[in-house]
């Protein structure tokens, strides 16, 4: 197995941090978020903005939220300028199979919420504190581990001539996919609830950043990050969540065990046992491996910082962009601990003492957030009168000689795509995918290998659909989510009607596909969802 040359990890966050002075497999999300859910949640959060992003910048290049190095948005004379603004919602969510098998004890959803966004700023510097309030964001603000979900940024910016500086808790945007995209790799995305695909930003999980960005020229720009401590995709570990992700917390445990089982029997000098009577064995023995809260690995710590570089430029009628990031893959590795050193001693164990070995084992998930190098590039232009995007990266993780299976492979991640105006619809198409390196090195055996089982690809088409009426006041889209290997899709219709400050949104979502699918474990989960906002 190769490692990384002792001093290559630290090498992009020195680079960071000595220019400004201050996410294979396991990374392809099965989620996705629509672009005119990234413009609203931008939108949202423009109240707390300042004016600097109209202020020259590298077109998209100091940096890939619409920001600019530029001066504040104070008043004449320097004075400081204070921003207030937000949204009160009220929503019902109402999923068929909960009401049939529960009766009145479900979970209505949000049915109250609200966003805060404050503001201030001046020709020097600016500040903006944005909450979002509601019981499922309030519940889940205890842990230790992660951001606390009822704030979604808090930072403060400084402006030093065409420098800016801040720091704070940030939602960035890098690449320039329209849905999702493999440069996009600062921020985690919370998966405890699936009915707000379209909220691109709102999804994503604020991290503590220092950021420095500098336009070079008219129409260029450089950026760089630096993330002091690390955090996965939040996911719903209670089993008894709406959300509960089976297909890779229960489902992963499952073959995990069963591959052990199947590993154990084969060792046996005499296979007195079947492979499913051990894999029972093991599920019933009280020090099973069960994957809960307590497996998260503590990230907090420096030894989990990110950070990297990012450039963007205009060339005639293109943009392009390339960057480099040092961080950790968003989605754990899966294995089970012991699972070696138990399978090394069957030949020499009784067939009477495979119980008593089997409680003595210390079996237990092993969970861990593999580091990575990235190197990505990407390209946007005008194209027959289509926006069209592309982004391609390198994924470079310690696995290098393809061989250890708690660590991912490394792999190659790319998406295509664009957006057109078809006969009065609004039409966006994206293709993402990843490549697996080394493919021919990965294990059997789930319980040794992250990846074992997996396809060598992993591919996704994301699209959606949508035409206004009645002078943009009524708004009706159909978006789809469809991973191709997996077979499995989900269908989100909504309808929109707005008058002035006041929208009224009817939506659903269908799940389906082949059993054991990230999407399709949701098929009982269908959905209907209704909301009024009011906005101020």
């Amino acid at each position: 197995m190769k490692r990384f040359p002792n001093g290559v990890r630290p090498l992009g966050l020195m680079a960071a941090l000595a220019l400004f002075g201050a996410s294979a497999p396991g990374a392809q999300d099965y989620w996705f978020d629509f672009a005119d859910g990234a413009e609203s949640a931008s939108a949202e959060s423009a109240s707390a903005e300042s004016a600097s992003a109209e202020s020259a910048s590298a077109g998209n290049g100091a940096t890939e939220s619409g920001e600019s190095a530029g001066a504040g948005n104070g008043g004449p004379g320097g004075k400081i300028g204070l921003r207030a603004g937000g949204e009160i919602a009220a929503e019902l969510l109402i999923v068929p199979r909960e009401l049939r098998d529960k009766g009145g004890a479900v979970d209505w959803g949000n049915l109250v919420s609200a966003k805060l966004n404050f503001g201030a700023s001046s020709s020097r510097a600016e500040a903006v504190l944005n909450f979002q309030l509601s019981p499922a964001a309030i519940a889940a603000s205890g842990s230790p581990f992660w951001t606390p979900p009822v704030i979604d940024e808090a930072y403060l910016r400084v402006f030093l001539g065409p420098l800016a500086l801040e720091a704070g808790l940030r939602k960035l945007a890098w690449g320039r996919a329209d849905i999702r995209g493999p440069l996009d790799v600062t921020n985690p995305l919370d998966y405890t609830d699936l009915t707000n695909a379209a909220d691109a930003m709102g999804r994503k999980i604020a991290r503590p950043v220092i950021r420095a960005s500098l336009p070079l020229g008219a129409a260029s720009g450089l950026e760089g990050v630096f993330i002091p401590s690390f955090q996965g995709h939040r996911y719903a570990l209670d089993p008894d969540h709406r959300w509960y992700p089976s297909a890779i917390t229960g489902g992963r445990r499952d073959r995990m065990i069963g591959d052990l089982a199947a590993g154990i029997v084969e060792r046996l000098p005499v296979p007195l046992i079947s492979p499913d009577q051990l894999a029972a064995m093991i599920q019933s023995n009280p020090n099973a491996p069960t994957i809960g809260p307590d497996d998260i690995p503590d990230t907090r710590g420096l030894e989990y910082a990110q950070g990297g570089i990012r450039f963007s430029t205009t060339l005639g009628r293109a943009d392009i962009g390339a960057q480099y990031y040092s961080g950790h893959l968003f989605r754990p590795s899966f294995t089970i601990g012991g699972a070696e050193e138990l399978l090394a001693t069957i030949p020499a164990i009784p067939i009477l003492q495979l119980e008593n070995a089997l409680q003595s084992a210390n079996l237990k998930p092993r969970l861990a957030y593999n580091r990575y190098h990235q190197i990505g590039l990407d390209y946007t232009r005008v194209i027959f009168d289509s926006g069209f995007r592309a982004e391609l990266a390198a994924f470079i993780t310690e696995d290098l000689g393809g061989d250890d299976g708690g660590v991912y492979n490394p792999f190659l991640a790319w998406s295509a795509g664009f957006d057109r105006d078809i006969l009065g619809f609004t039409v966006f198409v994206e293709a993402d995918g990843n490549i697996r390196l080394l493919d021919g090195r990965v294990g059997s055996s789930a319980a040794l290998d992250t990846e074992a089982g997996s396809p060598l690809t992993a591919t996704a088409l994301t699209a959606q659909v949508s035409r206004a009426f009645f002078q943009d006041r009524l708004e009706a889209k159909f978006g789809l989510l469809w991973n191709i290997e997996a077979a499995d899709i989900y269908l989100m219709p909504s309808l929109s009607y707005s008058i002035d400050d006041v929208t009224t949104v009817l939506s659903g979502g269908i799940f389906a596909g082949k059993d054991g699918g990230e999407l399709s474990q949701y098929r009982d989960k269908a959905y209907i969802k209704t909301a009024l906002t009011y906005s101020f």
